[in-house]
């Protein structure tokens, strides 16, 4: 080969790298906020699982980043690994659609009419096409879509350039005697293996085999071996992924070399056997792209139907490279940095994480009010520390959303980060004030404060009604359930009004001789943190509606409340008036 060859070569390569980069990056974005989500929600069953699997890789064409978002599932515990394992056998398999794509790019037609449908021709169309969409519509879906053809058409230039640069080596005796070698299988599988873990993508050294197939000279013999090599070589990308993954994280990422490894090894090992029975004829044929790609995709389905009633034999294998380590019993807050790069995702798994949070608070606030009855100091401790995990949460939530607003987001997916970012203060502002009256409560043992019969009869009434919000609040955001949130602000006002009613009667009560100035200090700490409570609560329920609702006015809507406009808050509003009452 000449110099100008070698440097087209590697200019084909580059395109075709960069083509594939940019187009998957633009399928990506335009399918990946509604398939993102499906893959760990929809994987019950193992054969669900290899479809999903399969579907997902063939339109995001990589099944690296497939199974590095499965890795990511797991490692979160969005996922179990014996749910991953057929995700990943389906990826597998799916990632062979690329052959066939590539395959286009040899097209040519007979000079007429047909030519139309020639590479060159086709190659044009389309990106002029990309083009047209990338600089000229606002909409940034029609962008993405233009990402994706431009993608394909460097793509399909970068094959063009590295199948014209290696034309001339089907002459060469050197590159023809090196393919002779190839015909010994592990120096095939040995070869392709190193070939897709440098360029990290299966699809990627598929289409440069592919290319190199233009020669004339490759026969099936030869380039099997090198496609059982790419399949084992895609792991390393998926492997290096893991890295300070868990345990479970780390044995999915493992299950992928572990599934191609076993997969090609039993393959191979039978194949050849055959062959060393019966002389297969047909290794000598010489091969194209597109009988390629047909091999290709044979081979990849032949492991999935091998490999895929042994799901549990692949787990157990991980298990063995992966030894099981004891977990420290901590509260962590687990986001998983993998999916920062797919929006849908990272927003799903910040709403699940929230409603952790949500529970969290919501068991401080319970175990806060159960001291009032019956005070213990262990259970003031656990307030105390559930306090300590809503910090945590709040400062590993907020830092993720922050880091996740810098991503390219959708007007609907930033609106639901920034409503995010509001409600988890709100979580973590209720779990200060269920310490502020955990020390309220404290305060009262260790000082043998004894309240007034008509005291204790309001704060049970308080206490109950604060219960019902928070429930209401918390299930309604757990559920998303938009309708329930609607009942929270009625209640807001009757704690509001219950509340005012409170301090007024204690003062009556002072004045009276009935309390005293020390009881008063706290129990107007306690009722100001009822209130405050209320009011995080009702702030959360707005956020709901809104998140529902999507172009939701929250001023109209806080507006129309405070006015008492609404026939549904009246009626809210009176049967939680006749609830919660003193006498």
């Amino acid at each position: 080969m000449s110099i100008s060859e070698i440097a087209t070569l590697f200019t084909g390569v580059a395109l075709f790298l960069f083509g594939m980069s940019l187009m998957g990056d633009g399928l990506k974005r335009v399918s990946g906020s509604k398939l993102e989500p499906i893959l760990f929600r929809l994987t019950g069953t193992p054969f669900r699982g290899i479809l999903l699997g399969a579907g997902v890789t063939a339109v995001i064409q990589s099944s690296s980043a497939t199974s590095v978002m499965v890795v990511g599932f797991v490692n979160s515990k969005m996922m179990k690994v014996r749910q991953a394992i057929p995700v990943i056998l389906g990826a597998i398999f799916g990632t062979s659609i690329t052959g066939w794509v590539v395959c286009l790019s040899y097209m040519n037609g007979p000079k007429g009419i047909s030519s139309i449908f020639s590479t060159t021709t086709l190659t044009g169309i389309i990106a002029v096409t990309g083009i047209f969409f990338r600089m000229f519509c606002k909409n940034q879906q029609r962008r993405h879509v233009g990402d994706i053809l431009l993608g394909f058409s460097v793509l399909m230039v970068g094959m063009s350039s590295m199948s014209g640069a290696v034309s001339s080596l089907g002459e060469q005796p050197w590159f023809t005697k090196m393919l002779t070698s190839m015909t010994f299988p592990l120096l095939g599988i040995l070869v392709g293996l190193l070939f897709s873990s440098v360029l990290q993508s299966a699809s990627a050294a598929v289409g440069i085999v592919q290319a190199l197939s233009f020669t004339g000279v490759m026969t099936l013999g030869s380039s099997l071996p090198l496609l059982m090599g790419i399949l084992i070589g895609a792991s390393v990308p998926v492997l290096l992924s893991a890295l300070g993954a868990s345990t479970d994280g780390k044995r999915t990422a493992v299950s992928y070399l572990v599934a191609s490894f076993m997969g090609v090894m039993v393959c191979a090992s039978v194949f050849y056997i055959a062959d060393a029975m019966f002389h297969f004829s047909f290794l000598d044929m010489i091969v194209n792209p597109m009988s390629l790609a047909l091999v290709n995709t044979i081979l990849r389905f032949t492991i999935l139907l091998i490999l895929a009633p042994f799901t549990d034999v692949l787990e157990a294998v991980a298990s063995l490279f992966i030894p099981g380590k004891p977990e420290e019993k901590k509260e962590a807050v687990r986001l998983e940095e993998r999916f920062l790069a797919h929006p849908a995702l990272a927003i799903e798994q910040t709403r699940l994480t929230i409603c952790d949070m949500a529970a969290k608070t919501e068991e401080s606030i319970l175990t806060s009010l159960s001291l009032f009855n019956h005070y213990n100091e262990s259970i003031f401790y656990q307030v105390c520390e559930l306090e300590n995990v809503g910090d945590r949460y709040e400062d590993a939530l907020g830092s993720y959303l922050v880091r996740l607003t810098g991503q390219e987001l959708t007007e609907s997916q930033g609106r639901t980060a920034s409503l995010y970012l509001h409600t988890l203060s709100d979580f973590e502002r209720i779990s200060d004030h269920a310490q502020n009256i955990a020390q309220s409560f404290q305060e009262v043992h260790q000082k043998q404060i004894r309240f007034s019969d008509e005291a204790v009869e309001e704060l049970n009434v308080m206490i109950k009604a604060l219960k019902e919000i928070l429930r209401m609040t918390t299930e309604s955001f757990v559920k998303q359930n938009a309708a329930l949130a609607m009942q929270v602000e009625p209640l807001e006002e009757v704690i509001d009004d219950l509340c005012d009613k409170m301090k007024l009667r204690h003062v009556e009560r002072l004045q009276k001789g009935q309390c005293t100035i020390t009881q008063g200090f706290v129990f107007n700490d306690l009722s100001t943190n009822f209130e405050r409570v209320s009011d995080h609560c009702s702030n959360i329920a707005v956020a709901i509606i809104e998140m529902e609702a999507g172009s939701f006015d929250t001023h109209e809507y806080l507006g129309r409340i405070k006015e008492k406009q609404s026939p549904d808050y009246q009626k809210y509003y009176e049967n939680y008036s006749k609830q919660f009452t003193f006498d």
